[in-house]
C-alpha cells in the first residue's frame, strides 16, 4: 500500500507535518512534489497552498488561483484517486471541520473502493467524519487506534476482480446468485436480475471483501443470517456518481437546445414537463431546474415547470426533497449560480425555494411502475448502462411513448440508442441529445408498459425446485428450436391493425411486400388467391374469439397455384402488447378437382377457370354469411344503443333542469361579481390615489430613494435619485452595478449585497463628485409576509449641516488658539462659553464657570458697577467696551490688573444675541 495524507494546511506557513510524522512511523515520510511517482509503504504529504491529483500513479500539483478562500483539496484528490485506481482506492476521513471529502467519498464508492471514517465521538472536530457517515456509504466507523488493523485485514481478504463472475457463468445465473437476487427482492421489493451481470458481481465482490468472506455460498449464508447486510448490498448496488452539472458542457448543450428548440415557440402559459428517472439524491433534477430558470430569464418569459425526479432509493429521495447538500458542491457549481440559487446553512448549501418548487420527487421503479407521460424532456443519464441489452430495448420505446412530439431525450455520455434510430434523431451526438421522431400508431402499440418486473432468461423463480441444471435447460432449448424450425408450419403474428409483428419460417410463398412505401399489413402483403379469404378469416376470428380454418385455398405462386390450408387463431398477448392473431399456412398435396358429371373432354384452362369460379363463389357465400352475422350483431347493438339513448335523453332532461337551476345561480353569482367588481374598481382608484400620494410624499421630502430587488436590480426610484446615480426610467430592471453613480467612493452594490446577506441596516456619510454631502441609509426591503425581497437605499442631503458643522469647528479651533482669555455671555450676563486660556489664567473649570453669572465668578472680582453699566449698554445700544481696567485680588493668582474689551455678536438664524469679552493681563505693562 501507498499512503497519501491531505490535511487542511495554512497556505502561508511552511508545513512541519512530515517531520512530526517521522517520529511515529518507520515508513519514509516525504512531502509530495509535482511529478512524483507514488512509492509502496511510503507516506506522501501534500505541501501547503497546493491542490494535488493522482494520474497513472503519479502525483500532480498546482497552485490555487486565489491565495485564500473555500478550498476542497480532499474532494479533489479523492475524485482523481477514484478515476485512477478504481476499486483499489481506499479513503479514510479523520477529524476535521466542514464537509470536505464527502463528494470524493461518493466517487470512490462508485468505483467500488473502500471508505473508512473516524468515530465522531472520538474526533476533536466531528464535522468531516459525520458528513461522510451521513451518506450511508462508509464501510467502517472506527476510532483512530483501530483503523490500522482493519485496513490490513481488508487488504489481506480483498476479493480479486471477476472472482465470482466465472462462477456465475455468462448466460445463466448460478444458484448462489439466484438466492442473492431472491433475498434482495424479498427485502427491498426490487429485482436486480435485469442489471448487467458484471456490475452485480463487482458489487458483491466488494461486500465480500468488506466482510472478509472468500466464497460466494458463504456470503449467501451471511446474508441469510444478517438481514441488515441485504440492505447494505442494496445501497451498494445503487451507488452512482451524481453531482451538479455533471459533464458541464453537456448541460450547456442542453440549455442551448431548450432555449432554441423547446421554449422559444411555446406560449406564455405553457406547462413544461420533465422526467428524471434514476435521479439518486436530486442533483441532476435541480441542475435541469436551474438551466430552465436561466433559459426563462433569457427569454424574459415564465412557464409552469414540473420536474419529476424518481428513484428506487427512499433515502436518496429524502435527500433530494430536502435540497440540502454539503459545501463541497462549490467545486461543481459556479459562484454566480451558487449565489443565486443556493442559501448557505452552516457547512451546507440549500437549494432556494423557487428552484425546489419546480421539482417533485417520488420513489418509483422505472421497470415496473407506470411512467410519466406528455414530457418535453426526459433525462436518463447513467441508468441504461447498468441494465442488460434486452431491458434497454424495452425501455427506449417506452421513453419514446412518454415524450411529446419533438420531445428531447437526454442520455449519458456512455449511453446510446443503438437499434432505435427510427424512434429518435440526434440533436447533438457528442452530448447524447435526441429528438423524438414521429412514428405510426401501429408501431406505438408495441410499447411494453411496465406492470410486474420482466423476467429475463435465466432469472430466478419463486420456487427453489424450479431451477434445473444448466445442461438439461440447454438440451431442452436445442430440442425446441429444432422442432420449431423443421416441423412447425410457416406463419406470422399480427396485431389488432393487421401489422406483422413476428414471422416464422418461409412465408414468401404466401406473402410478399407490396410495392411503394414499406407496408407490413398482412392483407396488403397476401398473394393472389388468399387475400379475400384471409381478410374474412381474420375478421371472423376477432369477432368470434375462436380459431378459423379454411382449406383448399389456391395461392398463386411461381406462375402456378398451390393448394393450402389457412388457420387464423386469436392469441392473448402479454401486458402492454394487446391481442394478437396467429396466421398459419400449410401446403396441401395436389388433389383432382371434381366438377360433377361432365361429358366429353374438357380443356385444362376451363378446369382451372371453373375451379377459380367455385373458389370465388365459396368466398362470396362465406363473406355474405359473415356480413349477415355482422348485420345481426349490429342490429342488436343498435337496439341496445337505442335503449341507452332513451336513458341518456332522460338524463339530459334532468341535466337541463339542473342547468336551469345553475343558470339562476349564475345570474345571482353574476350580480355578486358586478358588486365585487365595483368594489375592486373603488379599491383600484384608492390604490392609484395612494400611489400618487406616496409619490408626491417621496418627492416632497427631497430624499433620493432607490428600491432594489433580491438580485440588486432597480425596481423604482424617486425624482431626486438621478442626482446621485445616473439612472433613467428605462434602467428599471437593470442591475444597479451596471449604472454609473456620481459618488466619489462608489460601493452601492457592495453595500446593498452586505445588507441582504446580514439583514442589518447600514448608515454612512457619502460625498458626490460636485462636493455635496449625503447621509446614505441601506435597509432591507420587507414584504407584508416579513420576507426580505430586496434593499431600500435613501440619500438625505446634509450639505448645509455639514458645512455649518465644519464652520463651527473652525471657529472653535480659532477661539481655542487665541492666547488671551475669552468669555461669551448671554443677555442675562450668564457665561455661555470660555476658551482654555480663560480657565488656565483664572484657575477655573468649565463646571464652575459655564451657566454662572459673570459677576459671581471667583470672589466676585467682575462685579464692578461701572463694568455692569457698560455691559448693560452693549446689546441694546450696540456699544463696545474698550480697555476697561479692573484691578483686583484674583483667587489663586493674586492681585492683577486686567484690561477688558467687549462687543456684541450676532448669530445667523438665532434670535438671541451674545456678548464677547476679551480679557488681557496688563499688570506688568503698567
Amino acid at each position: 500500500m501507498a499512503f497519501v495524507l491531505v490535511p487542511h494546511l495554512d497556505p502561508g506557513h511552511v508545513s512541519m507535518l512530515p517531520d512530526l510524522l517521522r517520529k511515529y512511523t518507520n515508513m519514509p515520510v516525504v512531502q509530495a512534489q509535482d511529478g512524483m511517482k507514488i512509492q509502496r509503504d511510503c507516506v506522501h504529504v501534500i505541501p501547503p497552498n497546493t491542490e494535488m491529483v493522482i494520474m497513472h500513479e503519479t502525483l500532480l500539483l498546482k497552485t490555487p488561483r486565489e491565495p485564500r478562500g473555500l478550498r476542497r483539496p480532499i474532494d479533489i484528490f479523492f475524485r482523481s484517486l477514484a478515476e485512477d485506481q478504481k476499486d483499489k482506492s481506499i479513503c479514510v476521513i479523520l477529524s476535521g471541520n466542514g464537509t470536505d471529502g464527502t463528494l470524493g467519498l461518493r466517487a470512490i464508492k462508485a468505483e467500488l473502493g473502500m471508505a473508512m471514517a473516524q468515530d465522531p465521538s472520538s474526533a476533536e472536530y466531528e464535522s468531516m467524519p459525520r458528513s461522510a457517515i451521513e451518506t450511508g456509504l462508509v464501510d467502517y466507523i472506527l476510532t483512530a487506534d483501530k483503523m490500522g488493523a482493519q485496513l490490513v485485514a481488508y487488504c489481506k481478504h480483498r476479493i480479486p476482480r471477476r472472482a465470482i463472475e466465472t462462477v456465475a457463468g455468462v448466460d445463466r445465473l448460478s444458484e448462489s446468485l439466484q438466492k442473492i437476487f431472491q433475498l434482495l427482492r424479498s427485502t427491498t421489493g426490487h429485482d436486480f436480475s435485469f442489471y448487467k451481470r458484471n456490475t452485480i458481481c463487482r458489487r458483491i465482490e466488494r461486500r465480500m471483501s468488506v466482510q472478509q468472506v472468500e466464497k460466494l455460498p458463504d456470503y449467501v449464508r451471511y446474508l441469510e443470517r444478517n438481514p441488515q447486510e441485504v440492505t447494505i448490498l442494496f445501497k451498494e448496488i445503487l451507488i452512482g456518481v451524481t453531482n451538479f452539472f455533471r459533464d458541464s458542457q453537456a448541460f450547456e448543450a442542453l440549455g442551448d437546445c431548450l432555449l432554441s428548440d423547446v421554449l422559444a415557440e411555446k406560449p406564455k402559459d405553457y406547462s413544461l414537463r420533465v422526467w428524471v428517472p434514476g435521479c439518486s439524491t436530486g442533483e441532476e433534477a435541480y441542475s435541469i431546474a436551474i438551466i430552465l430558470r436561466e433559459c426563462m430569464d433569457k427569454l424574459k418569459r415564465n412557464f409552469k415547470v414540473q420536474i419529476f425526479g424518481t428513484d428506487i432509493d427512499p433515502d436518496g429521495i429524502d435527500t433530494a426533497r430536502a435540497g440540502l447538500y454539503p459545501a463541497s458542491i462549490v467545486s461543481d457549481v459556479t459562484p454566480d449560480r451558487l449565489k443565486r440559487f443556493f442559501v448557505a446553512e452552516g457547512d451546507s448549501f440549500r437549494v432556494k425555494k423557487e428552484i425546489r418548487e419546480m421539482a417533485v420527487f417520488a420513489v418509483q421503479d422505472v421497470l415496473k411502475d407506470p411512467p410519466f407521460t406528455k414530457l418535453d424532456l426526459l433525462s436518463c443519464r447513467n441508468l441504461l448502462i447498468y441494465l442488460d441489452v434486452e431491458l434497454q430495448k424495452k425501455l427506449l420505446p417506452l421513453f419514446h411513448y412518454t415524450l411529446r412530439p419533438a420531445g428531447i431525450l437526454f442520455l449519458g455520455t456512455s449511453e446510446s440508442i443503438n437499434g432505435f434510430n427510427d424512434l429518435f434523431s440526434p440533436v447533438g451526438k457528442k452530448w447524447k441529445l435526441f429528438r423524438r421522431r414521429a412514428i405510426s400508431a401501429a408501431a406505438d402499440t408495441m410499447v411494453q408498459f411496465p406492470a410486474a418486473p420482466l423476467r429475463p432468461q435465466g432469472a430466478i423463480s419463486s420456487g427453489a425446485n424450479e431451477s434445473k441444471p444448466t445442461r438439461e435447460r440447454a438440451i431442452l432449448e436445442v430440442a425446441q428450436k429444432f422442432l420449431v424450425e423443421n416441423y412447425a408450419p410457416p406463419g406470422v403474428f399480427v396485431d389488432a391493425n393487421g401489422q406483422v409483428v413476428y414471422a416464422h419460417g418461409r412465408t414468401g410463398k404466401y406473402l410478399e411486400l407490396a410495392p411503394g412505401h414499406a407496408n407490413f399489413n398482412v392483407i396488403d402483403m397476401a398473394r393472389e388467391g388468399i387475400r379475400h379469404e384471409l381478410a374474412a378469416a381474420m375478421r371472423k376470428a376477432k369477432l368470434q374469439k375462436r380459431e378459423v380454418s379454411l382449406g383448399g385455398l389456391q395461392v398463386k405462386t411461381n406462375g402456378g397455384f398451390q393448394a393450402i390450408n389457412l388457420t387464423v387463431k386469436p392469441v392473448r398477448g402479454t401486458d402492454g402488447v394487446g391481442e394478437l392473431l396467429m396466421i398459419v399456412f400449410q401446403d396441401m398435396a395436389p388433389n383432382k378437382i371434381r366438377l360433377g358429371k361432365i361429358k366429353g373432354d374438357v380443356a385444362p384452362k376451363a378446369v382451372e377457370r371453373i375451379s377459380r369460379l367455385q373458389q370465388e363463389l365459396r368466398y362470396s357465400q362465406e363473406h355474405l354469411q359473415t356480413t349477415i352475422e355482422e348485420l345481426e350483431t349490429s342490429n342488436e347493438e343498435l337496439k341496445s344503443s337505442n335503449e341507452e339513448l332513451q336513458s341518456t335523453n332522460e338524463e339530459l332532461q334532468s341535466t337541463n333542469e339542473e342547468m336551469e337551476t345553475s343558470k339562476e345561480e349564475l345570474e345571482s353569482l353574476n350580480e355578486e361579481l358586478v358588486t365585487v367588481n365595483a368594489e375592486l374598481e373603488g379599491k383600484i382608484e384608492e390604490l392609484a390615489q395612494s400611489n400618487d400620494d406616496m409619490k408626491n410624499l417621496l418627492d416632497s421630502t427631497r430624499i433620493a430613494t432607490i428600491f432594489l430587488d433580491g438580485q440588486l436590480r432597480i425596481k423604482r426610484f424617486t425624482s431626486e435619485a438621478p442626482k446621485i446615480i445616473n439612472v433613467i426610467p428605462s434602467d428599471v430592471g437593470r442591475p444597479v452595478s451596471h449604472i454609473v453613480s456620481n459618488l466619489e467612493d462608489d460601493t452601492l452594490s457592495q453595500d446593498a449585497q452586505q445588507v441582504i446577506d446580514s439583514l442589518v441596516a447600514k448608515e454612512q456619510t457619502v460625498r458626490t463628485k460636485d462636493g455635496r454631502y449625503y447621509l446614505s441609509r441601506n435597509i432591507p426591503y420587507r414584504t407584508l409576509d416579513n420576507v426580505i425581497d430586496g434593499v431600500v437605499i435613501t440619500f438625505t442631503d446634509i450639505t448645509e449641516e455639514t458645512m455649518s458643522r465644519n464652520a463651527r469647528n473652525l471657529a472653535e479651533g480659532i477661539v481655542e488658539s487665541v492666547r488671551d482669555p475669552l468669555v461669551v455671555l448671554n443677555e442675562k450676563f450668564q457665561v455661555i462659553a470660555a476658551n482654555s486660556s480663560f480657565y488656565a489664567v483664572f484657575r477655573a473649570t468649565s463646571d464652575e464657570t459655564v451657566g454662572q453669572s459673570f459677576f459671581a465668578l471667583g470672589n466676585r472680582q467682575w462685579n464692578a458697577p461701572k463694568l455692569r453699566e457698560l455691559l448693560e449698554q452693549i446689546l441694546p445700544q450696540n456699544k463696545q467696551i474698550n480697555e476697561f481696567i479692573v484691578e483686583h485680588d484674583f483667587p489663586a493668582i493674586g492681585r492683577k490688573k486686567m484690561s477688558i474689551n467687549g462687543l456684541r455678536i450676532r448669530r445667523e438664524g438665532v434670535a438671541t444675541e451674545t456678548i464677547l469679552l476679551i480679557i488681557k493681563d496688563v499688570t506688568e505693562s503698567s
